[in-house]
């Protein structure tokens, strides 16, 4: 591979700095500007939508005026620049991602001396919030420098997150699997295996009390199973967990799902990367033959990389050369560190914003169940990451992800050969999942599918309670190649997608038959109730 090349035959270096005349032509442009700015003949105003910037003195008192109109030129000057790279959309959102972490931190509404809300609060409470805000300072530096974002107190794991009643049936090194306790007199025969991401912990799936995909799935009479994914030490050999070992586990986990339940096939449902590995788990299965899928439910789930995402732009020659010798050393990713670069897709919501609240204006951090399982992180395998970034990225990444033919446990894959039924959830704003990546799953695989695009996040297009009418969303079968022209044609349903994707799995979930009062078998008795040892550690 020549020199100062990626695998996309394009420059992995920021475009601006391969051609630098292309990113300083709106030079003349800012300086202008700013010359309006400082005689004060300036237009250029503060996004209505910047609550940074609501603040009347922003617009009222010089000083601050100047400061925000400043801050606002850089920004449009910094959109102008990335709209100048013309490279791979792997360059484009590089230089996007770099821009937006530039551009949050010069925000003045960051500084004290430059942030008119946060001065008049010290003055008001006579400098104490200045003092409340030196501590939370010196409390996130200890923990790794980030903001806090959460006060995780409130939510105890197993009390008020994770609580839905259940027990472990089965423990082995790789997961702990969970069945829960069924709350209807009659059940469906076909049992449905939850698998979480590798990267998050499982009980976003059962965050709490009617904010709980489990909770639900278990009022439709569903006989419901949770795999825990164990949080990997390096110390205790974890990191060398491939892809190919959690593709096992979760093979393993299902054949015990069968035998405590009778059924000859089990309904799959993967998160994230989860999805990914059932994905690429149900390939392996339809080209060994092997019958375990009734149905499967894909959430925000990228197979492929053939759109843009997070994984394909991170993925620079650097970075790829440093995962593989982490690999090679069998090193965990730290949590904290996916936790942080996570943050900074979103900068000004999910880091400046808690800085602000934390240490300028010193407030506790926010109570929030969604945030405090995000704070709750957990590790990585390096070798995790390198094989599925391989698969997604080298294998799916190309411009025809349907003619590759990846290998997995020792199979090449085809996922058009995976001819269950599916359903697919994707969130039209998720900057870590794309939607457009969550539909080429779907077209991807085989068999009869339905497709749902909620208009909202990463998270909220899942935590998204049956009697929400928060968010709409757009549905209907993934017929068209082109999802932009499938989103332009979709039926729109108001309120939550719950209730028809509840129908849609009780449809393939079999008779219905007596509802057992124990939990496991004798050969898998209960081990210890929900949410088991696992989560915690």
């Amino acid at each position: 591979m020549p020199a100062g090349y990626g695998r996309h035959g394009m420059e992995d270096e920021p475009y601006w700095k391969a051609n630098p005349m292309k990113s300083l032509r709106d030079l003349p442009w800012l300086t202008a500007e700013l010359a309006k700015i400082a005689s004060g003949e300036s237009d250029v105003w503060f996004d209505p939508d910047d609550k940074r910037f609501a603040d009347q003195a922003w617009q009222t008192t010089a000083y601050f005026r100047v400061l925000g109109q400043t801050y606002r030129v850089f920004e449009l000057w910094l959109d102008r620049v990335c709209a100048s790279v013309d490279g791979s959309w792997q360059d484009q959102m590089r230089a996007l991602f770099v821009s937006r972490i530039l551009s949050a931190a010069a925000s003045p509404a960051n500084y004290l001396a430059t942030n008119p809300v946060a001065l008049r609060h010290a003055a008001e409470t006579g400098g104490k919030s200045l003092l409340v805000g030196a501590q939370n300072l010196a409390r996130d530096l200890a923990r790794g420098g980030m903001p806090s974002a959460v006060d995780r107190e409130p939510f105890p794991v197993g009390d008020k997150l994770a609580c839905t009643p259940g027990a472990v049936v089965y423990r082995e090194e790789m997961f702990e699997l969970l069945q829960y306790a069924p709350s209807t007199p009659r059940v469906r025969t076909r049992p449905l295996l939850m698998v979480p991401p590798q990267v998050n912990r499982y009980y976003i799936l059962d965050l709490a009390p009617g904010r709980s995909v489990v909770e639900f799935a278990v009022a439709q009479g569903i006989q419901t199973f949770m795999v825990v994914w164990r949080n990997p030490k390096a110390s205790l050999g974890h990191g060398r967990w491939g892809l190919d070992d959690y593709l096992a586990a979760a093979q393993r986990a299902a054949a015990v799902v069968k035998n405590i339940t009778h059924a000859d096939t089990v309904n799959w449902l993967g998160l994230c990367a989860g999805g990914m590995s059932v994905a690429y788990l149900l390939g392996h299965l339809a080209a060994t033959g092997e019958e375990y899928a009734g149905a499967a439910t894909f959430i925000v789930t990228m197979a492929a990389s053939s759109h843009p995402n997070v994984v394909g732009m991170l993925d620079t020659d650097a970075g790829r050369a440093s995962l593989e010798l982490a690999a090679a050393a069998g090193q965990v990713i730290p949590g904290t560190a996916l936790r942080s670069l996570f943050a900074l897709l979103r900068p000004n919501d999910l880091v400046f914003n808690y800085l602000v609240s934390g240490w300028l204006m010193g407030q506790p951090a926010t109570a929030f169940d969604v945030l405090a399982w995000n704070d709750d992180a957990s590790c990585t395998p390096a070798r995790f990451a390198l094989d599925t970034t391989r698969i997604a990225v080298d294998e799916f990444g190309g411009d025809d992800p349907a003619a590759a033919r990846p290998v997995v446990l020792g199979t090449p894959i085809d996922l058009s050969k995976v001819t269950c039924d599916s359903f697919h959830i994707g969130g039209y704003t998720d900057h870590i999942t794309p939607w457009r990546t969550a539909y080429t799953t779907a077209r991807l695989l085989g068999g009869a599918k339905e497709m749902t695009i909620v208009k909202s996040g990463h998270i909220q297009s899942f935590v998204n309670p049956a009697d929400s009418t928060r968010y709409d969303c757009w549905y209907g079968p993934p017929s068209a190649a082109d999802p932009d022209e499938w989103l332009a044609g979709a039926t729109v349903q108001h309120g939550s997608w719950w209730h028809r994707w509840g129908e849609w799995i009780t449809a393939r979930s079999g008779a219905e038959k007596p509802a057992r009062k124990t939990l496991g078998t004798r050969e898998y008795p209960p081990l210890e109730p929900a949410p088991g040892t696992y989560v915690h550690e």
